[in-house]
This record gives structure tokens, sequence and C-alpha cells, in this order.
């Protein structure tokens, strides 16, 4: 991380940001945008001296960035575990701890928070729900029960994690952003030659509906208020982004308008969507074929007549 000082060539200002210089996959030397600071100028009416100040500032930040690179953790050989008490720890999660890294999610987050007033750490929060998702698929305050199988200390209370949920909804598109191009740096460029589509669902501890938690198909089968999450893949199943929609909107009616927003996204001219037969009805097909995308509907042959 470095402080980037950029000219104006009409008006001669100065613009400050912080920047990161990285290598991408062919070691070509790149440059990537990672806050914007605001012109040299204004700054030093309210600083003594601003070129110092965020100099150190993305200092810091680079040491931070550096120390989630690398995690040590450490193990005596003279600690011994009473009988009969529960002290299981997970080692396993350091993979997606890599992967959580390598997307500079850490960075991300950091950087959301220090615009918000909350005393919790939004960031830490962040990776104990990513890591529980994965490996201990439950619910929010299941997360909060089991953090202590990590060895990185989590420290927040339930109220915290509820809290900070509205905190990630608010940052949730930019969030996107800066994983499709984190994507684009670490792995290379999204093939959406072909895009699997498939909706779930979340449920929720109330039976109270307000517009967007709604009731609908539980896939669980079970009654209560929804909301409808649809997920792209690309052709790699790398996830591309995702889409919620209230509870009673059926599987079938968010494919358009998921569809539509991804391809202005990616300025995709033609896509093949990929999908199950929760998403083949006659709206979608005929959209499909009327923008000249392809499709991949499965059917279900079920009492289908044969020859």
């Amino acid at each position: 991380m470095f402080l980037k000082k950029t000219p104006k060539k009409k008006t001669g200002r100065v613009h400050l940001t912080i920047a990161h210089g990285y290598r991408d996959q062919h070691g070509k030397a790149k440059t990537k945008h990672i806050e914007s600071i605001g012109y040299l100028d204004a700054l030093e009416k309210t600083m003594a001296d601003p070129i110092a100040f965020y100099t150190e500032y993305a200092r810091k930040l680079d040491e931070e960035y550096r120390a989630s690179k690398c995690q040590t953790i450490t193990i005596s050989a003279d600690d011994s575990v009473e009988r009969g008490v529960a002290n299981v720890r997970n080692y396993g999660y350091v993979a997606l701890s890599k992967i959580y890294h390598e997307l500079g999610l850490n960075r991300f987050f950091n950087n959301a928070r220090r615009r918000e007033r909350f005393s919790f750490n939004s960031e830490s929060i962040m990776r104990l729900l990513a890591y529980s998702r994965v490996l201990y698929p439950h619910s929010k305050k299941n997360a909060r029960e089991i953090m202590g199988r990590y060895f990185e200390g989590f420290d927040c209370s339930l109220d915290d994690i509820y809290a900070c949920l509205a905190h990630f909804g608010k940052c949730s598109a930019m969030a996107q952003r800066h994983i499709r191009q984190m994507v684009l740096e670490q792995y290379g460029e999204a093939d959406t030659s072909l895009m699997y589509y498939d909706v779930t669902n979340y449920y929720f501890e109330t039976d109270t509906q307000d517009g967007y938690r709604m009731n609908g198909f539980r896939k669980d089968k079970r009654g209560g208020p929804i909301v409808q999450l649809g997920l792209a893949l690309d052709s790699r199943a790398i996830p591309i982004a995702y889409r919620a929609y209230s509870g009673n909107t059926n599987d079938s009616e968010t494919l358009i308008d998921a569809l539509k927003d991804i391809k202005k996204e990616y300025n995709m001219k033609r896509a093949i969507v990929v999908a199950d037969k929760d998403l083949n009805c006659g709206d979608n097909v005929a959209s499909d074929v009327a923008l000249g995308d392809g499709y991949v509907f499965s059917q279900s042959v079920r009492g289908a007549a044969t020859s």
C-alpha cells in the first residue's frame, strides 16, 4: 500500500489516493485503487501535513495487509485438557482463510467499518460467519455458540452479529464488485460462456411478514417467512453475483431480472443459462429466445408419454 499523488492536467490540483501495487498472472506490474482521500490543497486547510499523515496511514494499512497474509498458531506441548471438557478446535478453516485473504475481504470490510461508528469489529464477524457458513451451515446464533472452535479468538456477542447484518446489507453491492475485481486479479477473467443459476431461500424464526420476509415455498417444506436468493456461477463454478428477492417470489420469476442485471454488469452479449426444472417455464424460455440467449433447463419426465 502506498500514497499515490495524481496531478490533474487542467487544474494542476493534486489528488491523493491509497493504492496497492501488485503483479498480475503474467508478472506485469499493476496498481489497484483502494481508497480516495481528496485534493491536497483542500486537506491542507484542515491538516498541518496531509502528505505525512496519509503516508503513515498507507504504511499501517500495508502492515495490516501483510499481517493478514501470515498466521501463526502456537500450541504448547505441556498444555493438557481436563477430563470431560470439550475443547475441539478446527484447523481446516485455514484453507478458507487463505481464499478470504486472497480476495482482500479483510481489507474491504476493515475499510467499510472505518465509516461507521459501531464498536464491534465487523470484519471479524464477517470472517466468523463466512467460515461457519461453509464448515457448520446453521444459524447466526449457532455461529456465535461455536466460535471457540477457531484459533483466531473471535470476540463478539450475538447482538453484535445481528446489528452487523444491516451494515453488511448496506455494503453488499460494493462487496460483490470488489470480489469480482479480486477474482479477476487472482484467477483470471470470468468465463461466462455458460452461466449456472439456482435459487434457494432463507427462513426466519418469526411469524411476522414485512413485505420482504414473506411466506413462500420453503426448501425444507415448513411454514414461515423467507427471502429468496438467486446465485449465478460462471462455467468454472466461481460465483458471479447474487440477487435477493421477497419470499413470495416464485423461483422462475427471478431469472429474467437477475440475468438482465448480470449481462449488463459484465457487458455480456449472450449467455447460456443452465438451471433446474424450477426455472423451466414458458416466460423464461421465451425471454431467452427473444434475447438470443441459450438455455439448458432440466425437465421432469415423470408421467410423460412414451412410444
